[in-house]
């Protein structure tokens, strides 16, 4: 079960804290209640919903709750742990061949390591196993770069269709000059729609899209180092040399240091989590 990500719903809050308190100091509670207008919800929410309707097909719009789920989700990758695994692997297929590593894997849980280091026992060529991998890296890339769009498309639709619901709600209000002490929450009624075009888009939207693309930076780079892990395990690197490798990757605070390496080098540092 993936552990919730505090984070994001701690932005949400503050950014939603920070709105009411400044209604709130200005104008009180009576004030802030004019800010709850349902027909300006509605029209906001449904152009959305309608607009990625038009723009993503029913089989990519289901997988929606899934994907705003991963914003509140942990990453369980762990840089330091794959370093940890490649140099122990190596050692292993020093000591006891590439074939030795074959048992070793139903240990382990990552399943794009668990591929590149199956291709290795099989003979397969680094430069092939390379091109494979990385084949299987623009995949992953184009998938959540479609799943992204989605929150991106959907932070583009909310400001235009507040701007829509403000033009609807002028369009009303210019049908009824008669009476100019109606025109002020005439005017405030109408621009709401815009302001919850604007909060959708810049405080829900994007942000989560930006998150979704920095957790696929993160995926990418973390298979990356793994693909450098498996090609040193083929070519039967030095495990030492391998891990002074690897670490060249990642933050100082987090490299694998040689005391850490003998300390925790067992099969059952597979069972670890990020």
């Amino acid at each position: 079960m993936k552990r919730i990500d505090m984070v994001t719903p701690i932005g949400l809050l503050i950014g939603v804290s920070i709105l009411l308190f400044g209604i709130f100091s200005n104008s009180g509670w009576e004030a802030a209640m004019s800010f709850l207008h349902l027909p300006s919800a509605m029209i906001v929410l449904g152009g959305v919903g309608g607009a990625l309707f038009v723009n993503f097909g029913w089989e990519h719009l289901k997988k929606l709750p899934r994907i705003i789920a991963i914003c509140f989700s942990k990453s369980t990758l762990n840089t330091t742990h794959m370093v940890r695994r490649c140099v122990f692997f190596a050692d292993v297929a020093r000591r006891e061949g590439l074939l030795s590593l074959e048992m070793r894997l139903d240990e382990d849980d990552d399943a794009f390591f668990r591929k590149g280091t199956l291709l290795t026992i099989d003979g397969v060529e680094p430069d092939v196993i390379k091109d494979m991998l990385n084949g299987e890296i623009i995949a992953l890339e184009e998938r959540h770069a479609l799943n992204r769009a989605l929150l991106e498309k959907a932070g583009a639709y909310g400001p235009a269709w507040g701007m829509i619901g403000t033009l609807l709600g002028l369009v009303l209000m210019l049908r009824d000059l008669n009476d100019p002490s109606t025109l002020g929450p005439s005017m405030a009624i109408a621009l709401i729609t815009t302001l919850y075009g604007t909060l959708l888009a810049n405080l829900v939207c994007l942000p989560l899209a930006a998150k979704l693309e920095a957790r696929t930076k993160d995926e990418v780079f973390h298979k990356l180092l793994a693909i450098e892990g498996i090609v040193g395990i083929q070519s039967g690197q030095n495990p030492a040399l391998l891990m002074e490798k690897l670490n060249s990757f990642i933050p100082l605070n987090k490299q694998l240091t040689e005391s850490k390496l003998h300390d925790r080098s067992s099969e059952g540092m597979f069972n670890e989590t990020s």
